[in-house]
Parts: structure tokens; C-alpha cells; sequence
């Protein structure tokens, strides 16, 4: 789960890490409230979206820039007019661009140097590992392929925690003077506290800047937390802003699917995830697009079969249907009688697919045969997909 910079601040502020003093606002009524609550002077008018790059997006009625520096809190007001309810457009959202509905006044700081940090997990070790650079307020991306040897990997032991040592390496890395570091140490324990407790999947600050008095403030924040820690953490799950989430993923949430719409034509209903993979990388092998990552899961009900088909067929982009499915835990035949009643119930029209393999399928497949459905069966994946694809071309 995703939540805004704003969001993400005052969280930083609740476990001590420094940030610029910011405001939020809704409306365009709460624009001489928020910007009341901070002194006169240059002001930061920010965007707030889900996604990356917003300094470099353009608005789709041309304006350009959904992260803007004004010289007084009046100026800052007028470029909030022009960003709110207006449609963002950036690298990370796509054509589509995500609507701003809300806007965050900071008070603009000055900037003597900018950093690269962030924590996140190291999938090949399991542990957690801080990333940090020298090169802050541009894509990282960028740095480790062109300049792999300005970019800091710490990885932390889970049962010790971070150790000063280790905060040491971060801060000789970073090449801070002094003061700088020992404000930079600060920031670094609790901001790994923060990402420990929280159990965020990652934060990351960029840019993380020092001032010419040698403070030490996080002037960006990106912060993402494990959907399946969320049930420790109800006052997070209560950020959560589902203006900025696909409806079809948030109507999948209710019903426990995993679903990921995706820009292809051909829908996939699979029963786990490293078969709904490998489903997906079978119809793109054989010259298809899957329209969507769906996992009904290993015990999928009848009613959340047909909860997915009608998930599926609100994506205007489907011109298809793949029913993959390995019965191991799963019934083959209570997959095939969900198939039949989403069928009946939502009128389908599209070309339909379907495989099954495995615990009753002999059953399953005879519910099908007997149900006088239009629909394709597929011996093998390979065969499936193949016929899936043909259909749709």
C-alpha cells in the first residue's frame, strides 16, 4: 500500500526525522487556511499523486510541472489553482495520468547538497538494506548504471538491528562534515526505525538535502508498506487513498483476489500466483497481452470465481478470457461451476478459454460440456494459450 508525501511526512515527523515545515489542502477553500499556517516567503506547491517524476510531468491542459518553487505564499496560491482537480502526467502514470486532489504548501528550503537514501528489503539476502548516494535528485536508476560506485549498500541484520558502525559507513559514504553528520545519524536511526515498526516495504527519501546552517531534512518522501502486515497497523490502513487505486483492484481486495490490471486484451483467471505468471508469459510467447496478473487462490469459492469474471469484464481493453487452472487443493469442478454461473450471469459475449488440470477434473470438465456454454477447452497450456490468442487476434 501506497501512501502520499504528505502522508508519509508527518509520519516521518511522529518518529523524528526532520522535514520542512508542509501543510496540506483539499479544496481550493482550504488554500488561505493551509498556506496561513506557514511563514511568508518562498513556498513549494507539490502534487500529490502516486507516482514518481512529477517535477518533470506536464498537466494534460498543457502546464507544465506538478512540483513548482514560488517566490511568496500569494504565487503559491495561484499555481495550486492550476494543479488541483487538473490531470498529472509523468513517466510512473502512464497517458492516463492521475488526477490531483490534493495539494501540499512546504516551506521551499535552502539547499546546500542533495543525497539519495532509502530502506527496503534485499530479496537475495532477506535482510533489510539502506541505499544511499551522493548523487540525490535524480533517478537512482540512472546512477547505478552509469556511476554504480557513488551508490552505498548497507544490509542490516533483522535479529540485531542497525549498528553505529554501520551508520558510520552510511555517513563517511555521504562525505557529511561534522555537524552534518551527527544530525545525519539521527536521521538515519529513526528513519530505520520508522521503516522497522511500521513495516514498510520501503522508504525512500529523495532528495535528502543539507542546508548551509548544516541541518540535515528528508525533502521528499516515498513510502510504501506489506499489504500483509496492514492488520497491525490500523491507523496506516486508514491512509489509504483509494482515489489513487485502479476500482477493478480495489473491488478484487474485497473478495481476496489478487489482481493487477495490466494494458493487454486477454483476461487471465488463475489459481496461484507462479502459475498466473507463467500464464501471462505464455500468452506474451505466443504473440498475446494479458490484461491483468488474477490469483483466485488455492480455495477459491464458486462465488469468488464469479466475483473475478465480473472484475475482469469491467476492463473495456478484454477481448478475451483465460481460464488456467491446476486443481491441488483447488476443485476442478468448483472452478468449472463458478465458470457457468459468471457466464450465465453476466451475459458473456467475449471469447473464453479454459484448462483444467488436476483434483476432479474429469468432473469439472463435464460440467462444462453439459452447461452448452461457448466456450474453447484447451488440452494443454500451451494449447490454451495458443487458441486464446487466435481468437482474439
Amino acid at each position: 500500500m501506497n501512501i502520499h508525501e504528505y502522508q508519509a511526512k508527518t509520519l516521518f515527523e511522529k518518529f523524528g526525522v526532520p522535514v520542512p515545515q508542509g501543510v496540506s489542502a483539499k479544496t481550493a477553500a482550504e488554500f488561505d487556511a493551509a498556506l496561513a499556517k506557514l511563514p511568508e516567503g518562498p513556498t513549494m506547491v507539490k502534487s500529490q499523486i502516486h507516482a514518481g517524476g512529477r517535477g518533470k510531468g506536464t498537466f494534460t491542459d498543457g502546464f507544465k510541472g506538478g512540483v513548482k518553487f514560488c517566490q511568496s505564499k500569494a504565487d503559491a496560491k495561484a499555481i495550486a489553482g492550476k494543479m488541483l482537480g487538473n490531470t498529472l502526467v509523468t513517466a510512473q502514470t502512464g497517458p492516463a495520468g492521475r488526477k490531483v486532489q490534493t495539494i501540499y504548501f512546504t516551506v521551499a528550503s535552502d539547499i546546500k547538497k542533495e543525497y539519495y537514501l532509502a530502506i527496503l528489503l534485499d530479496r537475495a539476502t532477506s535482510k533489510p538494506v539502506i541505499v544511499a548516494s551522493t548523487e540525490g535528485g535524480v533517478e537512482i536508476e540512472k546512477v547505478a548504471h552509469e556511476t554504480p560506485e557513488k551508490i552505498t549498500k548497507v544490509l542490516v541484520d533483522p535479529a540485531y538491528g542497525l549498528a553505529d558502525y554501520q551508520v558510520r559507513e552510511l555517513l563517511f559514504a555521504l562525505k557529511f562534515n561534522a555537524t552534518e553528520a551527527k544530525n545525519a545519524a539521527k536521521l538515519i536511526k529513526n528513519l530505520y526505525r520508522m521503516w522497522w515498526e511500521t513495516d514498510a516495504s520501503m522508504v525512500e527519501v529523495n532528495p535528502l538535502i543539507t542546508t548551509p546552517d548544516d541541518q540535515v531534512l528528508a525533502l521528499d518522501a516515498k513510502v510504501s508498506f506489506d499489504a500483509n502486515a496492514l492488520f497491525r497497523h490500523h491507523d496506516i490502513v486508514e491512509l489509504r487513498d483509494l482515489n489513487e487505486e485502479d476500482p477493478k483492484e480495489i473491488e478484487a481486495s474485497k473478495y481476496d483476489l489478487a489482481y493487477i490490471a495490466l494494458d493487454g486484451n486477454i483476461a487471465c483467471l488463475v489459481n496461484g500466483a507462479g502459475l498466473a505468471m507463467s500464464t501471462m508469459d505464455i500468452i506474451k510467447h505466443y504473440g498475446g497481452n494479458p490484461a491483468n496478473f488474477l490469483d483466485v487462490g488455492g480455495g477459491a469459492s464458486k462465488e469468488k470465481v464469479v466475483a473475478a469474471f465480473k472484475i475482469i469484464l469491467g476492463d473495456a481493453n478484454v477481448q478475451g478470457i483465460f481460464v488456467n487452472i491446476f486443481g491441488g487443493i483447488m476443485d476442478c469442478n468448483v472452478i468449472a461451476e463458478g465458470i457457468v454461473e459468471a457466464v450465465k450471469e453476466v451475459g458473456l459475449k467475449l471469447p473464453l478459454v479454459v484448462r483444467l488440470e488436476g483434483n476432479n477434473v474429469a468432473k469439472g470438465k463435464e460440467t462444462l460440456a453439459k452447461s452448452g456454454l461457448a466456450l474453447v477447452s484447451g488440452d494443454t497450456m500451451a494449447d490454451a494459450a495458443q487458441k486464446i490468442v487466435k481468437l482474439v487476434a
